[in-house]
């Protein structure tokens, strides 16, 4: 089974190979080759940086967004977006100026709000996870309060248009979108690569996942 991490200059790509590795994945391939990630079993995107430019070099790498569309919109393979990998799955980003994204999963990609003053944006560090609905990602996760960890860095996050596409979200001064979901489409707005026992589980569930 080949796991292709899309490689657009814009991820922590080695430490998302190495987690993938722990999780149980044989065949890895970071690669940037259109053909490479249409005919992978299963499509991991990262991203670092802010929204447009991310967005951007996506689009500069020639043939990419085809390559894309044909695995996982065309031949249903599991994909992953991780951080902004994920916000990209938004019908528009708002960080800077107004940016399309890939529109898998209709909604914005807006700024966080906490509800509480002494709240900083970016918001940095370990939440745990409340879950909004069941999903083969989340089975077997100790969530609420007293669950475990995953490490957030981020100042916006996914706003999608459904509710029901939200899996999971983090508490920062009112809800943060976590975890979004729809058919074999997936994004985690924390780094599954840095957070430990969390993202270790999270990054398993994935590979068994069958959408």
């Amino acid at each position: 089974m080949t796991t292709a991490i899309v490689d657009y200059g814009a991820g922590n790509l080695r430490s998302v190979e190495k987690a993938l590795e722990r999780a149980g994945a044989r065949d890895i391939r970071i690669t940037s080759d259109p053909e490479a990630i249409a005919g992978a079993d299963r499509i991991v995107l990262p991203g670092d940086g802010a929204f447009p430019d991310c967005r951007a070099a996506l689009g500069d790498v020639s043939g990419l967004g085809d390559a894309l569309h044909e695995a996982v919109k065309v031949r249903g393979r599991p994909f992953l977006g991780i951080c902004i990998g994920m916000q990209m799955l938004a019908t528009e980003g708002e960080e800077y100026r107004p940016t399309p994204g890939l529109g898998w999963i209709p909604g914005r990609v807006m700024r966080i709000e906490p509800g509480e003053a002494d709240l900083k944006v970016p918001h940095m560090g370990w939440n745990t996870l409340e879950a909004r609905r069941p999903h083969p990602l989340l089975d077997g996760l100790a969530l609420g309060p007293q669950g475990l960890h995953a490490y957030f860095l981020h100042a916006y996050h996914l706003v999608p248009d459904d509710p029901a596409d939200v899996v999971a979200t983090a508490s920062y001064g009112g809800p943060v979108t976590a975890l979004v979901a729809r058919d074999n489409v997936a994004g985690v707005q924390f780094h599954p690569e840095k957070s430990q026992r969390l993202g270790l589980a999270l990054l398993e569930a994935f590979l068994r996942w069958r959408p």
